[in-house]
């Protein structure tokens, strides 16, 4: 099982704070098609992933593959554009990387973002879901980035999840939202991650939904699991891409080009809402 050592972490972390001057506080990381979120940041200073020692790289249209340092807000802040999943060959301990670098760049809130499928019957494309929970589909096959020697300098053997997503972000989240006026497509709900590269099948979508899902996607999870055991707080928004299917009578096929042309519809209401919770941050 390959991992990485504290020693490892650090490296890539002192290499980043030598080549810049920003500390920050909060990490964004960006979706499928949501790289533009690091456009809204003041002062930027912009490292390619492949320039930053042991950092993996993109290899998903729409991840564009940088590490954007700046100010939003006035806060300190660095944002993933492009994320890493375990359906491009990387194992779920390099997928969680930039977390606990981010933890020894001294942030305390993680802001994830992705693009999922609609479960839940009352979600329409384009809905923003603020993640409540989620459910580790990987991890009960025993992928889980904590898996192997634990390093009490990052956190505890058996980390709580669940509290996972932080109830006072998600409620300044709400507040936000209807003070925006995109409450009205605001829905608060269950992620659920499975391993990719395939869409679901009509009848694991079922499933899913038996389960609580409320929507499901490639990604998220080991960030987020690696971040509460670091003790960030977290703060977790899907953007509904499409909607699952699950009639065996249907026509429609889920594809990536329509998950990148929705974001492309959506991104300025979720630039804004997350531009105003790290306001209020």
């Amino acid at each position: 099982m390959l991992s990485y050592t504290y020693e490892e972490y650090k490296e890539t972390a002192d290499w980043l704070l030598t080549h810049t001057e920003q500390r920050p506080k909060v990490a964004i990381i960006c979706g499928s098609g949501l790289g533009s979120l690091a456009d809204l940041l003041d002062d930027k200073k912009v490292f390619d992933y492949k320039d930053i020692p042991r950092f993996p790289t993109s290899t998903v249209a729409g991840h564009g593959g940088h590490l954007v340092f700046g100010k939003l807000q006035a806060c300190d802040c660095v944002c993933m554009q492009g994320r890493f999943h375990f359906y491009e060959g990387y194992n779920i301990h390099t997928v969680a990387f930039p977390v606990r670098v981010f933890f020894l760049l001294g942030v305390k809130t993680l802001i994830v973002t992705n693009a999922a499928g609609g479960l839940h019957d009352s979600y329409k494309v384009g809905d923003i879901m603020l993640i409540k929970d989620h459910i580790n589909m990987p991890g009960f096959a025993g992928q889980n980035p904590l898996c192997g020697h634990n390093d009490e300098r990052f956190g505890a053997r058996f980390p709580c999840m669940s509290d996972a997503y932080d109830c006072e972000l998600r409620t300044l989240a709400k507040k936000t939202a209807k003070e925006q006026g995109c409450d009205s497509f605001l829905q608060e709900g269950v992620y659920c991650m499975l391993a990719g590269p395939t869409y679901e099948t009509i009848a694991e979508c079922r499933v899913l939904q038996n389960l609580g899902a409320d929507a499901v996607g490639m990604s998220t999870v080991p960030e987020v699991v690696v971040a509460r055991h670091c003790g960030l707080r977290v703060l977790g928004l899907s953007l509904i891409t499409n909607k699952v299917v699950t009639d065996y009578e249907s026509k429609e096929k889920a594809n990536h080009e329509e998950v990148l042309k929705t974001t492309q519809h959506r991104t300025n209401d979720l630039q804004k809402l997350v531009s105003n919770i790290i306001a209020k941050i």
